[in-house]
C-alpha cells in the first residue's frame, strides 16, 4: 500500500498503526516507485532508498528502526489529503506510472487502519 499526503497528515502514524497490526514496512518519508511487466500485466513496485531503509519517523519520539521488506508490489493507494465524506464511497482509482490502482481517502475513525488491512486481505463489495 502506498500512503500519500502532505507533511503532517499522518502518513508515518498510519504506517506505524498498520505495522502494529502485522503489516510490514517498505519505506517511510521517500519511496522509489517503478513499473514492471509481469505475465499477469503491469504492476507498480515500491522500495525505500538505501539511505532510509529500515527507518520510520515517530513524531515526538524520533527515527525508529524497523524491519523493512524491500521492494514490494503496490496494490492500494491511500490519500490522506482527502477526507472521505461518504459512508459507502464509490470505487475510486488513481493512475501512477500508467498503472491504475484502487484509491481510498482518509477516514476519521479509529478503525481505519484495521479496515485498510481487511480491504487488502479480502477486497470490498460494491
Amino acid at each position: 500500500m502506498l500512503i500519500m499526503g502532505a507533511s503532517g497528515q499522518g502518513k508515518s502514524s498510519l504506517a506505524l498503526q498498520l505495522m502494529a497490526s502485522g503489516a510490514a514496512l517498505v519505506a517511510d518519508d521517500r519511496t522509489c516507485l517503478w513499473a514492471r511487466n509481469t505475465p499477469a500485466g503491469p504492476e507498480l513496485l515500491a522500495d525505500a532508498p538505501s539511505t532510509l531503509r529500515g527507518q520510520i519517523e515517530a513524531r515526538g519520539l524520533g527515527i525508529l528502526h524497523a524491519n523493512s521488506v524491500g521492494a514490494s508490489p503496490v496494490r492500494l493507494v491511500v490519500d490522506l489529503d482527502r477526507l472521505e465524506t461518504e459512508r459507502l464511497p464509490p470505487f475510486r482509482s488513481v493512475e501512477l506510472l500508467d498503472i491504475r490502482l484502487p484509491l481510498l481517502h482518509r477516514v476519521d475513525s479509529a478503525a481505519f487502519p484495521a479496515a485498510i488491512l481487511q480491504y487488502l486481505k479480502a477486497g470490498r463489495s460494491a
